[in-house]
């Protein structure tokens, strides 16, 4: 019996078999081609599991970007995306699609129809997988009502993307997270046409952010984050400690009001002879 992941594999071994069929300028390149894939490195910079999607999943968009910080890491906030509504929260593995501006040759040598970049990406979808959609602008519409039918039906755990959608209503019917730049009435493919699925792509219109294939995506009311798959559980671990420890001076301050300052903010090492060592200490909180 074939799993998910085998299922999606083999979808996308037919996906190639049949642009490969179809477009004999793309087989005859295809040799250099997979020697320039080599070159370029791989996509995807590792999995992360159920479990630890899940994990991060029970964080704020706060302490996951803490996190990374705390790490050196850059920042990781998509900017401009924000959800469709209030209360909207996402957790997935991330599907990508990178979108170019709009050019004759474009549409014309990239493969159509059924077999077109974003229907592979979409039909990787599911529950577990935020799609992340690359826009050449943030008004421009990466999808509407009748694309994104599909997302429905697939169960798609979340959609994330530094464009906008269109048809905002029945996109909110159908369900899925939705964070976007905004929302416009504009037609996409008059600036953008899809390119390519799974690969790099950058998020956020002016200070992007990289996203991998793979990488945990995680959406709530403050924003979107993207926690690369490399660095999961370090992030989960160094987040959840820091949001362990805002809850205990919040906590304090409420008991006892005072400035903030005296607690907070903080960042490793936490010395033990300062006022939140003492506290930390006093609560049994190993730092």
């Amino acid at each position: 019996v074939m799993g998910t992941q085998d299922l999606r594999n083999l979808s996308t071994t037919m996906f190639v078999a049949r642009a490969l069929r179809r477009a004999p300028a793309l087989r005859s390149a295809a040799p250099s081609l997979a020697c320039r894939s080599l070159a370029t490195g791989p996509a995807s910079g590792g999995a992360v599991s159920d479990e630890m999607l899940d994990k991060l999943g029970t964080l704020s968009t706060q302490a996951l970007v803490d996190g990374l910080w705390v790490m050196g890491w850059p920042p990781a906030m998509v900017e401009g995306a924000r959800g469709l509504k209030p209360g909207q929260k996402c957790k997935g593995r991330a599907i990508t699609l990178r979108m170019v501006p709009q050019r004759p040759d474009i549409a014309a040598d990239k493969p159509a129809g059924e077999i077109s970049p974003e229907y592979e990406a979409f039909e990787l979808c599911g529950p577990k997988e935020v799609l992340c959609i690359s826009s050449v602008g943030p008004w421009e519409s990466v999808g509407g009502d009748i694309k994104f039918l599909r997302l429905k039906q697939l169960g798609l755990g979340g959609l994330v993307t530094d464009g906008s959608v269109r048809d905002t209503d029945e996109i909110l019917s159908y369900g899925f997270p939705c964070f976007s730049h905004s929302t416009t009435a504009k037609q996409g493919p008059a600036a953008m046409q899809p390119w390519e699925c799974n690969g790099v792509i950058e998020l956020g219109q002016t200070n992007p952010v990289v996203v991998r294939p793979g990488d945990a995506i995680i959406g709530d009311q403050d924003g979107v984050v993207v926690v690369p798959a490399a660095a999961a559980e370090k992030v989960y671990e160094i987040a959840h400690f820091r949001e362990t420890v805002e809850g205990i001076i919040k906590e304090e301050l409420v008991k006892n009001p005072g400035p903030p300052g005296k607690y907070y903010p903080f960042k490793p090492p936490i010395k033990p002879e300062s006022p939140l060592g003492k506290l930390l200490d006093s609560k049994g909180i190993k730092y």
